[in-house]
């Protein structure tokens, strides 16, 4: 697919704009786009496709293994649970669930400063460091004998963690156009089912190791610690910091895979903190439409364990319940880019999870099997989480905007994390009912307030379209960053009707730094 028309014109107009208004105004895309040295700036579709092939083999991988070790990592407390963790770590009452919230609650606390690290230093650095730090304190958290070590040790572990989630939406919003993102965080978020099957066969191998040196528990946290911190080193090496820096690409795939980011009116990176941006996100509605999740996988093998069997075979129940998440995960999100309806597929999300937790409530304690695909029905909630993340990312603009936004989604989900482990308690088993109870009402809240969202940003859209008319632009504006496959080969990108005029180079705001409410160019997506 060719560029839009007079890009050179545009580019130009960016580097105006920087002198203008000050370097800080104006998002780094733009000042590399200025500045690079590229004689022919049209490039085709098959150009294009090629580079998006190249960021697909290299960054995506390793978004994918940061967010699996992540995943291993907070979830090796379930795993060691039923191997005496209660008994040896000498846990009474709610300690346990206490473990399990702490966690969350220092992700909680600790996203402010994830957002404002993420617009002012480089992501992949970020990423190396975060994995480095929080590999290396699971590892520490094997010495760990008693409830106060262990709940300090897993305060730092979310603490470092809490950076993996928002870089890896940074990372995608930096890399792909809005029609890719979708799936490319279904990618990496599905990891988390990925890490459900391999941490459960590493668990199932490590809790055969008798040791008079060590509880099962700490050869199981130190094994995946030191195998995280290895990985830390594999991040720095080979993760590039946005697309205008990766020196695996030539000069003029960068310039591509750069430029082909203009139709997101998103930006990609400023560096500079804005305050302005900062309040917007507080004032803007959809901000606070953030769904909390969770609770339940914290005490997933103790519930499978309670169904009736053995430490081991509870072990083993958890591989299909990874596997399931990950079609589900990889399902969903297709569909949702498919039919470009992410509300509605939430909506169809939630309902399995709703229909397994009342088979939980409600099936007799002696039919095991109906109650392990009741828990399996549960597993499909995984699938939400990417869909709210691209959700919340894709209808964002402006740098330290979207940073803050995915910040505010994260204490959300963090907030949910935190409260439902203390609903599950050692003392309600076998039936764990006061919190199957609130994860039911959490999936039907989910359910209506992912029907009431579309209603919003339909009126956000009729809103920038009456500004853009009142700036003498066309109301009507084909959105080019989620344009399918087909539509581009075509040639569509931002064509306009018979009898509409295109709109000057010189009013493009795609690397502007704008905010989406602040951007009258920006498209809402549902």
């Amino acid at each position: 697919m060719a560029t839009t028309n007079d890009n050179k014109d545009a580019i130009t107009h960016m580097e105006q704009m920087s002198h203008t208004a000050g370097p800080q105004k104006v998002d780094a895309a733009a000042k590399f786009l200025a500045n690079a040295h590229i004689e022919n700036t049209s490039f085709t579709y098959e150009e294009e496709r090629a580079v998006l092939r190249r960021i697909d083999l290299r960054v995506l991988p390793l978004l994918l293994g940061a967010y699996f070790f992540q995943q291993l990592d907070k979830s090796s407390l379930s795993y060691v649970s039923i191997f005496g963790l209660q008994k040896d770590a000498r846990l009474v009452g709610k300690q346990y669930s206490w473990l399990g919230s702490i966690l969350y609650l220092a992700q909680l606390v600790m996203q402010p400063l994830a957002a404002f690290l993420l617009v002012k230093l480089p992501t992949g650095k970020v990423i190396a460091s975060a994995i480095l730090l929080w590999g290396s304190s699971l590892a520490i958290m094997s010495a760990c004998t008693n409830f106060p070590s262990l709940l300090g040790m897993r305060f730092v572990l979310g603490s470092f963690e809490a950076m993996i989630a928002p870089a890896c939406v940074a990372t995608t919003t930096m890399w792909w156009r809005r029609s890719e993102q979708t799936l490319r965080t279904a990618y990496w978020n599905a990891m988390n089912g990925v890490t459900f099957i391999v941490g459960s066969l590493f668990t199932y191998g490590l809790g055969h190791i008798d040791s008079d040196a060590m509880y099962k528990y700490q050869i199981i946290f130190l094994f995946c610690g030191l195998l995280t911190v290895v990985y830390a080193f594999v991040i720095l090496v080979f993760m590039p910091d946005s697309p205008m820096s990766a020196k695996y690409l030539t000069e003029r795939e960068r310039y591509i895979a750069t430029e082909r980011l203009r139709a997101n009116q998103m930006g990609v990176q400023s560096g500079v903190w804005k305050w302005e941006q900062v309040w917007e996100t507080f004032l803007d509605f959809k901000t606070w439409c953030c769904i909390a999740s969770g609770g339940i996988s914290t005490f997933g093998n103790l519930i499978i364990k309670d169904f009736g069997y053995t430490n081991f075979q509870s072990i083993l129940f958890n591989i299909p319940f990874g596997a399931i998440q990950v079609v589900v995960i990889l399902g969903s999100s297709w569909g949702a880019t498919r039919f470009k309806r992410k509300g509605v597929a939430i909506v169809c999300v939630a309902v399995l999870p709703t229909i397994g937790i009342i088979m939980m409530l409600t099936v007799p304690r002696k039919q095991k099997g109906v109650l392990l695909f009741g828990y399996y029905l549960v597993s499909c909630l995984a699938a939400i989480t990417p869909i709210i993340y691209t959700w919340h990312v894709q209808n964002t603009a402006g740098d330290t905007k979207k940073k803050c936004t995915s910040a505010m989604v994260f204490v959300g989900m963090c907030t949910g994390n935190v409260i439902g482990p203390l609903l599950y308690s050692v003392d309600d088993a076998p039936l764990y009912r006061p919190g199957l109870i609130a994860n039911l009402a959490m999936f039907v809240l989910v359910a209506i307030i992912a029907l009431l969202i579309p209603m919003y940003l339909a009126l956000l859209n009729k809103r920038h379209a009456k500004r853009r008319e009142e700036l003498g632009k066309s109301a009507v504006r084909i959105d080019e960053s989620m344009l399918k496959k087909t539509e581009m080969t075509q040639g569509k990108g931002m064509e306009l009707e018979e009898g509409q005029e295109a709109s000057a180079p010189e009013r493009d705001n795609g690397f502007s730094d704008l905010t989406d409410m602040s951007n009258e160019d920006f498209i809402y997506v549902y």
